[in-house]
């Protein structure tokens, strides 16, 4: 992953510098000009750009704004502020400054969504459109999102279960798979499974169960947050199981 750090406190630029190595895969530049960052940004056309927003001479968003839209931003400040404004222009993420390396591993991960469904618009893929071009053996799978009631994992492969169609092997990984379905319609409550939220009939905190289907879907401890967002989809804090 290609990436430039603009930001004028050599301090800031130093941890995610150091963040940078730690998470591994990522070749950095870093500038305290936010005028020669920009020059390289133009230049270099990378994935991510950490973007200070309170600096000297320049405001981070105002830069940011003038981006090419396939560049992921994540901001960095201080100033919780400017959250809601920075996420109204679509950043990846928004990181307040005391920066913490958990946090910033969770900013990492939705930017490897991000480039993977930029990955996935360059090769055709229409997600929005509502299909997704699956390896299935040897042959391209049109797949219609509409038609997968829920996916569970396989080692490197992936099964996606359909509506009144076959069940279909694909070798792919759930994290590359994630990427690329709309994120509103499929939410993935546990490492194995992703589920179409359209077709939950009831849930708790431990089990999904979807219309039509006697495969009962656990909730993963580590998917507590995306549970939340289930429930407030549902206005519901827990639809009773029986």
């Amino acid at each position: 992953m290609r990436c430039i750090a603009i930001d004028d406190e050599p301090i800031a630029l130093r941890i995610i510098e150091e963040y940078c190595k730690r998470y591994g895969g990522i070749d950095l530049q870093t500038f305290t000009s936010p005028v020669k960052g920009m020059a390289c940004v133009a230049s270099m056309h990378p994935d991510v750009v950490f973007l200070d927003i309170e600096m000297n001479s320049h405001n981070g968003i105002e830069i940011a704004k003038g981006m090419p839209k396939d560049i992921g931003v994540i901001f960095t400040t201080a100033y919780a502020e400017y959250a809601v404004e920075g996420f109204n222009i679509d950043a990846i993420d928004f990181l307040q400054k005391p920066i913490f390396y958990p946090r910033f591993e969770q900013a990492m991960a939705k930017a490897e969504k991000y480039m993977s469904l930029i990955k996935a618009s360059e090769q055709g893929d229409s997600p929005a459109g509502g299909t997704i071009t699956l390896k299935v053996e040897h042959k391209n799978v049109v797949v219609k999102c509409s038609d997968i009631l829920y996916i569970e994992a396989m080692d490197n492969y992936v099964k996606v279960f359909r509506k009144n169609l076959p069940m279909i092997v694909s070798q792919i990984t759930m994290k590359e798979l994630e990427a690329r379905l709309p994120k509103p319609q499929f939410t993935r409550l546990h490492r194995s499974y992703i589920v179409s939220m359209r077709d939950i009939e009831k849930f708790s905190n431990r089990t999904v169960y979807l219309h039509d289907c006697q495969q009962p879907i656990p909730v993963g401890r580590k998917y507590m947050d995306s549970y939340k967002s289930l429930s407030a989809a549902f206005n519901s804090t827990e639809v009773p199981l029986k």
